[in-house]
């Protein structure tokens, strides 16, 4: 019996920092990212690229044995797909297109303790590859033999994902819109918001970002708070991220701001929501636009009706303080 345990942010959407993701003590890191795409978070921690038909490019990684003893480290290209609001990755060793376009100089590294070594990825795109963006997964793998006594043999791995977008010309645009943001509290009393998401672009997105709470029960603020990483939205897709709160916070109402980002990418929105009863689902929240554009809008018509009152007074004192010609006096 084989038991996968597959960790890191780079392949399984676990919650890491960016750098290198480890697994059964293993690691693997991006060292290299396309210079038009250095102040991209993304690309500093997976392969991102849009390229044209008929482009080779190399990328450099770095594998590392973090344990205390020596391990043979396997790697090599795999599947992926979105769906569901989440990147998947294949059972094994499954392959795709982007996968078979996929080589490397290294397909296995033994590791003393402590040890790593760079290796070289290419990514060859044939000159005949049709438009449109694929997802893989590059492995680094370690098996740990069964104990005496047991069947199961635990394979530990741990990878970097692929998003390469395939056409001539430029690269489509990464963009999103915020939607309806729906409050709930589950069986147990604990808040949180759904946060509906489209992408609007031709690019996957990965979102994270984080929300503010305003204007609360007395005034109260809280935040910020983050939101849960995990979700992936191919081009057309549509989605939800979360966010959760304290169990002790009030219902409300509330003025929430969420800010979203996937690498450049950017919204956000505004809304008045109330937290429901526990185990139920609240209304979605009544959309707002920028709280400085309404403080600077209300400022604008408080100043222009200032003016106008100011301006029929002065036309009323005129009138007060007139002095109508004096009539002609007939005598008969």
């Amino acid at each position: 019996m084989v038991v996968l345990t597959s960790l890191g942010t780079t392949a399984a959407g676990a919650a890491r920092q960016p750098g290198t993701a480890a697994a059964g003590g293993i690691g693997i890191q991006l060292l290299d990212a396309p210079v038009n795409r250095r102040d991209d978070p993304r690309a500093l921690r997976y392969i991102v690229d849009h390229l044209p038909p008929g482009t080779l490019v190399d990328r450099k990684v770095l594998v590392a044995n973090k344990s205390g003893d020596r391990q043979a480290i396997d790697l090599y290209p795999a599947a992926a797909t979105i769906e569901d609001g989440r990147f998947r990755f294949g059972e094994g060793h499954a392959t795709n297109e982007l996968a078979d376009w996929i080589s490397l100089d290294h397909t296995r590294v033994d590791l003393g303790p402590g040890k790593s070594a760079t290796l070289k990825v290419t990514i060859a795109v044939p000159p005949t590859a049709p438009p449109g963006e694929r997802y893989a997964v590059l492995w680094a793998s370690t098996a740990v033999d069964p104990d005496s006594g047991t069947a199961i043999k635990q394979v530990h791995r741990v990878g970097i994902r692929l998003y390469l977008d395939i056409g001539p010309g430029g690269e489509p645009v990464s963009s999103f819109a915020i939607g309806d943001l729906v409050p709930m509290r589950d069986d147990a009393g604990v808040p949180s918001v759904a946060v509906h998401v489209a992408n609007t672009g031709g690019r996957a997105l990965d979102l994270t970002g984080a929300a503010v709470l305003s204007n609360g029960p007395g005034m109260l603020t809280a935040g910020p708070f983050a939101v849960s990483t995990g979700t992936t939205l191919g081009p057309a897709q549509s989605g939800t991220v979360t966010v959760r709160f304290p169990e002790q916070l009030p219902n409300g109402p509330w003025t929430m701001r969420v800010d979203l980002a996937s690498g450049t990418a950017k919204d956000s929105a505004t809304a008045l929501i109330t937290f429901p009863a526990a185990g139920s689902v609240g209304e979605a929240g009544s959309p707002l636009t920028n709280p400085w554009l309404i403080a600077s809008v209300v400022a604008l018509l408080l100043a222009g009706l200032y003016l106008l009152r100011r301006h029929g007074k002065k036309k009323s004192a005129e009138r007060a303080g007139s002095i109508e010609p004096a009539q002609p006096v007939l005598n008969g």
